[in-house]
């Protein structure tokens, strides 16, 4: 069961990640219309790099979580052997 949450919430994790790209893109083309090329360039550049951050962090934390699992699954095998 937990299993399922956890990837659960990585597959939510991809899709509002591909939402928050999206969503910057209408907000990039919108101020592109209304305000000129420069703020629309400032609002790709500095959106970009806030939701790679954001997913990046998010991806690190389910990756620590990953390998804390195997590192377990690993020493327990190990402590069977003995």
């Amino acid at each position: 069961m937990r299993e399922f949450f956890i990837n659960a919430l990585e597959t939510l994790i991809t899709v509002i990640v591909a939402l928050g790209a999206v969503g910057l893109l209408i907000a990039t083309v919108s101020a592109l219309i209304q305000q000129g090329f420069l703020v629309a360039l400032g609002i790709l550049i500095g959106g970009s790099l806030y939701l790679i951050v954001l997913a990046g962090f998010i991806y690190l934390a389910l990756g620590i979580h990953a390998n804390t699992k195997r590192s377990a699954e690993l020493l327990e095998q190990m402590a069977s052997r003995t």
